[in-house]
């Protein structure tokens, strides 16, 4: 008989903080995989007629629509009951934001219900709940937030890189690398106050006020000249996207994103 708790075989009990997690990353994958790559099969499994039905996850990252486990208590937390009546009452995304929010609930429950059970003290519980919270939500995967997210987040860690414009910016050809993301003083950590003033002589080629270390600047790869993102309406954000940068100067046409 399949267990609820890990699929086929004896009972699953993970243990130890980075089994809880091997355990939780299964049964998200599995979840994931129900309300993604496997969304027609599931949403045909859902079917209005039938008992309340649940989504499972395993730690072998599949998923199954089954009944609630008959025993009371359960063996682990169970997943929302009864999914399968509001398939047909609502939107198709809405219906599967819907089941990916309760699975999401169901996974934390899980997971801490094998802390509590094998004793996880305060730091241990931290732990756990900071390595889970690093993935996205079934939610933010399913409804495509995730992405946004990362991306988000990605420009944010390259605009705190410490490149900053040079006085002189001969012999660094057309690289992308130009368009520099500067971090403010206090975040600077490992540059001195000379080489703030090496590029303290830096003019802005719309402006001409000089380089700030807490502003964004970008390079025109075609007249090798600093501008400010805000004197060429270039956010950080945009940047990230631009391969090879002409300024207004040199292009008469908007750059594309």
């Amino acid at each position: 008989m399949e267990g609820r708790g890990g699929g086929a075989g004896a009972p699953y009990s993970p243990r130890t903080v980075d089994e809880v997690f091997r355990d939780f990353k299964g049964r998200r994958a599995g979840m994931i995989k129900a309300l993604s790559t496997d969304v027609e099969d599931f949403y045909e499994q859902c079917d209005p007629e039938k008992e309340n039905l649940c989504l499972y996850g395993f730690p072998n990252e599949e998923w199954e629509v089954n009944l609630p486990a008959e025993e009371v208590p359960p063996e682990l937390p169970e997943p929302a009951l009864g999914i399968n009546f509001a398939r047909d009452g609502m939107q198709e995304k809405d219906f599967l934001s819907l089941v990916a929010v309760h699975s999401d609930a169901w996974l934390l429950s899980v997971a801490f219900y094998f802390g509590a059970r094998f004793g996880f003290d305060k730091a241990d519980r931290k732990r756990l709940f900071t390595m889970m919270n690093d993935l996205p939500t079934i939610f933010e995967v399913v409804t495509g937030s995730a992405k946004k997210q990362s991306k988000e987040k990605s420009s944010v860690t390259t605009n705190q890189s410490i490149h900053r414009p040079k006085s002189s910016s001969k012999g660094r050809g057309s690289d992308s690398s130009k368009h520099s993301k500067v971090m403010p003083k206090d975040e600077d950590e490992g540059m001195d106050e000379e080489d703030d003033d090496d590029h303290s002589d830096t003019l802005c080629g719309a402006c001409g006020e000089n380089y700030a270390s807490d502003e964004f600047w970008i390079c025109c790869d075609i007249c090798e000249k600093w501008f400010h993102g805000k004197c060429v309406k270039i956010t950080p954000a945009r940047a990230e996207h631009i391969k090879h940068y002409k300024c207004p100067s040199c292009s008469n046409k908007r750059v594309r994103p």
